[in-house]
């Protein structure tokens, strides 16, 4: 489906496009050669697409082990004078932030464009940080589009200007425009499948020794000069001069307040600003001497406002104190902020009731996910124990009933953190939890760290074959590139083996008994121990004919109307498991067969169909 919107060659065509699609779109307009990424929503769809068309169109797109790795593909390619890019979510960035940092100082030949897609509102993100914070930090120029034309059109922008001053460019997008959907004018697509290229050396520039690096910053600092003057006549701001009070406004926000202002039928001088990081200061001092008060609009933090402020002179300016600090933006919160700054009249659109009143749906792990059945299993064959946990589909075990995860900070934390409380000398057995893909991604310097060591923590790799949280993107330990491609599948057993753990078991957990029993004995062990619980993705395993048929409840053995106490069919947490009329009551349409609530009812009143 992807194919006509991004791979189709015909100019002028209008397609609805995602805003990730558009950017993807953009890199392929704009002759990318090389895109590496690490899936994380927002981020994800781009990369996906990409490598949906890119053997047709001689790309090599991949899923890289990490964000700081799919950063140093890309800044090979670039080296060798290709077309690259990198994608992202917004903490990918603090991951790869180290090769960035220096990469601004060597600068790039190729263009080289790092999309980093931040998440507003925290929909599926553990912090909300502005990444144009660490585009300053790090010295490169961001872009930030605002729907999915713009997403498109600056991408090209994107390495085009990165060409020209020979810099990384950040290309910082956010939730709403990575996946909203909007109408996307199509380019040309060049051919560059026979090109050639080669990397030059220079150790001056690209071996970052102290001596070359004190070299290379005044260097550093003399472009954004130069990309600062470029940005002060930019087609990418865009500024009207209508009143005495203004807004300066960037990002989604764009939209909110144009849609404000003609909504309040308000005269107001507007800067739009597609270029936030160098900040057109030249363009703002016009702006400013055009205005008596001036309100800046914008996502997180003060970014922008703090820089008015310092150029603001006699003109008043307001920004967080009318504008959340926090939080995804909506239109309604923008236009009544433009209203109290224009001090006209606003009237919050009437809200209409539900008819009906639903009851809260909070997050679960998927009916048949065999997170679920380990996380059981480790519960029932633990006591006290503390449970370090790890980011992905699997930290929705933190949640009730369940309750088996205690930490959660960032990708590969858990195993380090582990070995943090036994260390400090904690009386609790100390177990962490980490999925696969994590596991590639951060965990093997952890787990190798809790060898050299020494920590006596048990580690359990949760493989489910996939890195299920954002889509379904195959990783190292698949055997499938991002491409479709067959190719090396790592082996976790042999991989822990090889860094030092002294007990290593592989268990399958839906056969929930056997999972005790692996659980038992790593538990009763010393030293570094590492659990490989095997078990497909649930929705992977329907595509692969894995789902069973439902068990069925045999009423006259279920005991849950006589004793509150039982109902243990209901503390596995999983949809597929209803109640009704006093006792349980299998879901059909949700459940998958995988046999847990059989595995834990005392009183077998939940069998499989032929045993009923």
């Amino acid at each position: 489906m992807a194919k006509p919107s991004i791979a189709v060659n015909e100019p002028g065509r209008r397609v609805f496009l995602l805003g990730n699609l558009a950017i993807a779109r953009g890199a392929l307009e704009a002759g990318v050669r090389v895109a590496a990424a690490y899936p994380g929503t927002p981020s994800s769809e781009i990369l996906d697409a990409i490598a949906g068309v890119a053997p047709e169109l001689g790309i090599h797109a991949e899923w890289s082990a990490n964000e700081k790795v799919a950063l140093e593909v890309a800044i090979g390619a670039s080296y060798a004078g290709a077309r690259a890019m990198a994608a992202m979510k917004h903490v990918g960035v603090n991951v790869a932030l180290d090769a960035l940092a220096t990469l601004a100082y060597t600068g790039v030949n190729g263009a080289l464009v790092l999309v980093s897609a931040d998440d507003p509102g925290m929909h599926s993100s553990q912090n909300e940080q502005d990444n144009r914070l660490l585009a300053r930090f790090a010295k490169v120029p961001c872009l930030e589009p605002y729907d999915a034309q713009s997403a498109k059109d600056y991408t090209r922008h994107a390495f085009e200007l990165s060409e020209k001053f020979q810099t990384p460019v950040m290309l910082r997008t956010t939730t709403r425009v990575s996946h909203a959907k909007g109408d996307v004018t199509l380019g040309e697509l060049p051919d560059f499948r026979g090109e050639k290229f080669s990397f030059q050396k220079d150790a001056r520039r690209y071996v970052c020794v102290p001596a070359h690096s004190r070299e290379l910053h005044p260097i550093l600092n003399r472009k954004l000069a130069e990309l600062e003057r470029y940005a002060n006549g930019s087609e990418l701001n865009r500024m009207r001069l209508e009143g005495e009070k203004g807004i300066v406004v960037a990002g989604v926000a764009r939209n909110y307040v144009l849609e404000a202002v003609e909504s309040l039928g308000v005269e107001v001088s507007i800067l739009e600003l597609g270029i936030t990081h160098p900040l057109p200061r030249r363009l703002l001092e016009r702006f400013l001497g055009h205005v008596e008060e001036v309100l800046v609009v914008e996502e997180l933090e003060p970014f922008i406002e703090e820089q008015v402020r310092a150029l603001c002179g006699d003109v008043a300016v307001r920004g967080k104190d009318l504008v959340p600090r926090e939080g995804e933006l909506t239109p309604e919160q923008v236009e009544q902020a433009v209203a109290r700054f224009l001090g006209v009249e606003y009237s919050p659109p009437p809200r209409r009731s539900p008819r009906l009143e639903l009851p809260p749906r909070p997050p679960v792990l998927c009916p048949g996910c065999s997170h679920r059945a380990l996380f059981y299993a480790l519960k029932k064959v633990t006591k006290r124990k503390i449970y370090a946990g790890d980011i992905g589909c699997y930290t929705l075990g933190a949640m009730p009933p369940l309750r088996a995860m205690d930490t959660c900070l960032c990708m590969g934390s858990g195993v380090s953190q582990a070995q943090g409380f036994y260390h400090a000398g904690v009386e609790e057995e100390v177990v962490a939890l980490i999925g696969d893909s994590t596991f590639l991604h951060a965990g093997l310097p952890a787990l190798l760290n809790a060898a050299y060591n020494r920590a006596e923590i048990l580690v359990v790799i949760l493989d489910n074959r996939t890195t299920a949280m954002t889509g379904h993107q195959p990783h190292p330990g698949v055997g499938v590139t991002a491409t479709g491609e067959e190719t090396f599948a790592l082996d976790f057993a042999a991989l822990a083996k090889a860094l030092g753990a002294s007990y290593v078991a592989k268990v399958r957990p839906n056969d929930f008994e056997a999972t005790l029993r692996v659980l038992e004995e790593a538990l009763s062990r010393r030293g570094l121990r590492v659990v490989i619980a095997e078990e497909p993705c649930a929705l992977l395993g329907k595509k692969q004919g894995l789902w069973k048929t439902p068990p069925r409840v045999v009423e006259e053995r279920c005991e849950g109307y006589l004793c509150s106490a039982c109902r243990a069919c209901l503390r596995i947490g999983c949809p597929g498991v209803g109640w009704e009329n006093g006792r349980a009551r299998i879901i059909e349409e949700l459940c998958t067969g995988c046999g847990l609530c059989i595995a834990v009812c005392p009183n077998e009143a939940i069998v499989e169909v032929e045993r009923c």
